[in-house]
């Protein structure tokens, strides 16, 4: 990267280290002769969300894996290249740890760093009545889940337009790889390496005979019909809306995968065993 880039920083407002840290970068860019801009919402932000990915060389993720969602969210379909400071406790999607920020940035800024491309999903909410909406994209996952403590909400399966499986469950989630460590992971779904492209199919407490996952291939389009039950469709934790019964979630491979930065070595089931403390030794 040249000097005098743009770059974004995406910040956990919530979190008094992460804002703090962000500050501190923001100072040490600005010295260095770089745009530093943030997101709409988030304290000195200007840009509106649609625009805040033009023009930008690199985003900056200052908290945890939630905030790095966010920053995903906001320039994948743009092309830009996402760095994750980690600031929260697991930091799954993160890359660098707080103390290494300033030679991580330098690295990164002097065009020394590699790129893991992430498969997301396009999802697409098909309503009984009316439109569908825009397609948003996910990193993670796409979760229908019920509204009501109590209650199921039960849910038919198609993939590539060939009824698959119908579900009575809590939930039912539909991740990538990269979402396969995350709510699939603790719903007893399968771990996938982000190396293999795939929809992972996984329901949450099935009241049914048949609660297996299902994986399948990155071209089939997975569609989710509510049959019955009340529920909400969330996008990588993000509440998109109240789904009602006919109403259908489409999901496919994103047309824009997530482009990640690296810096130095990242072994994916390293990450794995370290994360969450599986390796024996």
């Amino acid at each position: 990267m040249s000097s005098g880039v743009a770059v974004g920083l995406v910040v956990h407002s919530g979190q008094a280290l992460a804002t703090a840290l962000a500050a501190e970068i923001t100072d040490w860019l600005r010295a260095g002769g770089h745009e530093v801009r943030v997101p709409a919402g988030e304290e000195g932000g200007g840009e509106g969300d649609e625009g805040f990915a033009d023009g930008l060389a690199l985003a900056v993720s200052v908290g945890g894996d939630g905030t790095m969602l966010r920053a995903v969210g906001l320039v994948t379909r743009a092309g830009v290249p996402v760095l994750g400071i980690n600031m929260g406790h697991l930091g799954y999607l993160t890359a660098v740890e707080p103390a290494h920020w300033r030679p991580a940035l330098e690295q990164v800024l002097g065009g020394r760093y590699g790129i893991e491309e992430r498969m997301t999903l396009d999802v697409v909410l098909h309503p009984a009545e009316g439109p569908p909406t825009p397609a948003r994209l996910a990193l993670n996952d796409a979760v229908v889940e019920k509204q009501e403590s109590g209650h199921t909400v039960r849910v038919a399966v198609a993939v590539s337009g060939r009824h698959a499986i119908a579900y009575a469950a809590d939930a039912l989630i539909v991740s990538t790889p990269t979402g396969s460590t995350a709510y699939n992971l603790s719903a007893g779904g399968p771990v996938v390496s982000p190396d293999l492209s795939a929809l992972v199919v996984t329901p949450v407490a099935a009241h049914s005979l048949f609660g297996r996952p299902l994986v399948v291939g990155p071209r089939e389009i997975v569609r989710v019909s509510v049959e019955a039950g009340r529920a909400v469709l969330g996008v990588d934790g993000i509440h998109c809306g109240r789904l009602s019964t006919g109403d259908v979630v489409e999901c496919r491979s994103g047309t824009h995968p997530a482009r990640l930065v690296t810096v130095g070595e990242r072994d994916f089931w390293r990450i794995v065993t370290a994360k969450f403390g599986l390796d024996p030794r």
